[in-house]
């Protein structure tokens, strides 16, 4: 039902704007009627923003075949110089600047804003939920046995501050409130994304050696992820024996460029992006969202070795468990185990059974496998690669310990794992 100018400048919305006939550049759809022009402000440089961009166009693909704009951008760009002179029929944007909304305002074109860099709800939005995104990393944190905690973010974003709030609720959930088990470190990414970056680091660096172990750090996002990792290797700090790390965002490139790999947060971008698309056809076609402002969860953990710990109070299977889980995919055995660490074979493999309830060469096929798993959902290499990459000498071999492991051939798991990926969002 059309919504009257009044009732949709009442409600927070731009008031509506029919689409033009003739306005696309994109052809004619059925029964003559012009497709919709839709502008994407969404940026490319980033992994969330290109999922996000997946998403609209599976709805585009699925639903509705709008002729689309989409500008190459960074985020935080700002509005493009021609962005006032537009003439389409409905917006995506992931950079709400003051002077982007007024503009929006002026031209009454249906907006759907996924930014919350600011905390702003004049404009229908799809984001992340990111106190969820927050009490996700409490749990995953606190299930390692960690007594300490820290949240490293940037003071001018608004979602870092939402996940922060998340964060600290979640451990008081689990009786985790003493201001003395939880450390906060933050800073400006303006000032240093126009000054460099030195400086924080530097920061960083001093507010890591400062820090009891061992501790459990959630990183706002990735890139900030990036920035505990190298300042743990400047001041020898082992990961994740002394500071585990956790980012959000996983971005598969970024994560496994750090050392040792990010483990990080999934959020469900891919669904942000079609639930956007759901709302501005709505709003297109004259009708108010059901919901204006929506959140959505985050999918899950993807884990890799910086939060790969375990609070394991004997030195020798604490050391034979770190070669195991950097040396496992080069193909390590468990006599390698025993030419480093003092301690009889009988004795490794009683103690693993204790602290693990598995054996070394048990634990040393878990680290492969789950690599493996790693590479199958998100890689597009060979299982020849892959089985060489996880220390297997030959792929039917490695074929036959993945079966046994998972109960699924490797083919049949990389699959599966991509249909779960593209299940409906309805």
């Amino acid at each position: 039902m059309p919504v009257p100018p009044s009732n949709a400048a009442a409600n927070g919305l731009p008031k509506h704007r029919a689409p033009q006939a003739g306005s696309a550049t994109g052809g004619v759809a059925g029964g003559g009627q012009a497709r919709p022009k839709v502008l994407l402000l969404v940026e490319t440089t980033m992994a969330f923003g290109r999922s996000v961009l997946e998403g609209i166009s599976r709805y585009r693909i699925e639903r509705q075949p709008w002729s689309v704009q989409l500008d190459l951008r960074e985020l935080m760009a700002g509005p493009p110089a021609w962005f006032r002179s537009w003439d389409g029929d409905g917006i995506i944007t992931r950079d709400t600047t003051p002077e982007m909304i007024e503009i929006i305002r002026e031209t009454g074109i249906p907006t759907v804003n996924l930014g919350d860099i600011r905390d702003d709800q004049s404009l229908p939005s799809v984001i992340n939920d990111h106190e969820a995104i927050g009490r996700l990393a409490a749990s995953h944190l606190a299930d390692k046995g960690i007594e300490h905690f820290a949240f490293a973010g940037f003071s001018d974003h608004h979602w870092s501050s939402q996940r922060l709030t998340g964060f600290l609720a979640g451990l008081a959930e689990r009786g985790v409130e003493d201001p003395e088990r939880v450390h906060v470190h933050q800073s400006g990414w303006s000032s240093a994304s126009q000054g460099g970056w030195q400086q924080q680091q530097d920061q960083i660096v001093a507010w890591v050696k400062s820090l009891p172990r061992p501790i459990g750090i959630l990183a706002c996002n990735d890139f900030r992820g990036q920035h505990i990792l190298e300042a743990c290797q400047t001041a020898k700090v082992s990961v994740p024996d002394e500071i585990a790390v956790l980012g959000v965002d996983n971005d598969h490139v970024l994560c496994d460029f750090c050392d040792p790999p990010l483990s990080s947060i999934i959020p469900a971008a891919e669904r942000i992006g079609y639930q956007a698309a759901v709302m501005l056809d709505q709003m297109m076609r004259g009708q108010t969202p059901d919901k204006p402002h929506v959140q959505i969860a985050p999918l899950g953990i993807a884990e890799r070795l910086s939060t790969d710990v375990m609070a394991i109070d004997d030195e020798d299977v604490a050391a034979a468990i770190q070669m195991i889980r950097f040396r496992a995919c080069e193909g390590l055995t468990v006599s390698d185990i025993l030419a480093e660490v003092p301690i009889a074979r009988s004795s490794l493999e009683r103690r693993f059974r204790q602290y693990l309830g598995r054996s070394p060469q048990a634990e040393i096929r878990r680290v492969q496998i789950k690599r493996a798993c790693q590479l199958l959902r998100d890689t597009e290499l060979s299982l020849v690669k892959i089985s060489r990459l996880t220390g297997f000498k030959h792929a039917e071999y490695f074929s036959v310990v993945f079966k046994r492991e998972v109960n699924q051939t490797p083919g049949r798991y990389r699959d599966a794992s991509r249909a779960k990926a593209r299940k409906p969002f309805g």
